[in-house]
């Protein structure tokens, strides 16, 4: 596998500044069922794929705690997604290592809720189910609360604001982090009669955020190498996107400064699914790749490259 030599040069070209769900009976009707313009965008995040000590133990809370679908469960894999979509897959481990937020990894996959009311919906769910909440955030662009699944992994659930509303300059997209008005998002829905019996079909992964060990190094592979956008910078971290989203994948050095090739032995990461929408943008990928001296793996579908950290990135095109 390669050390990324060739992506600096690259860069530049490209670079732009608990309980089961406590109701049978779902209240919401479309657009719950549709997918965001987030998941419509020329590249998108697909998949997450963690390798988990306790198999039946973190199946039970994406279960449980989100409504997730278990598509597949063995005694080495788990899959779990929403109308017949797969969105995580969790991969058995036992003798694993637990997670180190020092080293590159996981910071935390964000699951996006299709509307505002979904978003209401499953807080009354998680609050019923008595889910511990880590934090809750307005971003502005997006509305967010904050979990950690039983082996540490981060989670967050989201909704988007609307687009025409999202505070832009050029390609640089506002973003902040203020406390999260929860009451008025209830608001948007009669909680005396809201039910969630399970994930809305159009959940996504939104976005994921990882924990790598040198920002700059990172936007030159997604930015200069994989062709997507930055959208926002502050210290430590950088956020990037396609199609003018606020962002799909965020990278931060907040714990992780300096971090090397993660050790393979421990659990948590192990890769995550961009999905593409066309031909020539994948081909276009894939040939930046190679320029760049990264190896390319062929997959069921399409192929994989590995990014600095150790971490799998799988490129398909979108179905």
């Amino acid at each position: 596998m390669s050390a990324f030599g060739g992506a600096p040069d690259i860069a530049p070209q490209l670079c732009r500044a608990p309980t089961r769900p406590y109701s049978s009976v779902m209240d919401a009707p479309n657009p719950s069922a549709v997918p965001t313009a987030a998941s419509r965008a020329p590249v998108h995040i697909g998949a997450v794929g963690m390798m988990v000590r306790d198999l039946d133990r973190v199946t039970a809370y994406y279960r449980d705690m989100l409504g997730l679908t278990e598509q597949e469960h063995t005694q080495q894999v788990a899959i779990l997604g929403v109308g017949g979509v797969a969105l995580l897959e969790l991969i058995h481990r036992p003798d694993a290592l637990p997670d180190d937020p020092r080293e590159a990894g996981l910071y935390h996959t964000a699951f996006l809720m299709p509307t505002r009311a979904d978003l209401a919906r499953w807080i009354l769910h998680a609050a019923k189910a008595r889910v511990a909440f880590t934090g809750a955030s307005d971003h502005d662009v997006s509305e967010a609360i904050y979990l950690d699944d039983p082996e540490g992994n981060g989670v967050e659930v989201y909704s988007d604001r609307p687009r025409e509303k999202w505070r832009r300059d050029s390609k640089l997209i506002f973003q902040k982090t203020d406390p999260l008005d929860i009451d008025a998002i209830i608001r948007e829905i009669d909680a005396a009669t809201a039910a969630y019996p399970s994930a809305p079909e159009g959940l996504r992964i939104g976005h994921i955020h990882l924990r790598v060990g040198d920002v700059a190094r990172a936007e030159a592979l997604y930015c200069g190498v994989l062709g997507l956008d930055v959208t926002r910078r502050r210290t430590g971290a950088t956020f990037l996107s396609s199609g003018g989203y606020h962002h799909h994948l965020a990278v931060n050095v907040w714990h992780s400064n300096g971090a090397g090739i993660r050790n393979g032995k421990r659990a948590g990461l192990d890769w995550f699914a961009m999905e593409i929408n066309d031909r020539p943008t994948i081909d276009g990928v894939k040939k930046r790749l190679d320029a760049a001296g990264i190896t390319i793996d062929s997959i069921p579908g399409g192929f994989a490259a590995t990014d600095p950290w150790g971490t799998s990135i799988r490129f398909t095109i979108a179905p």
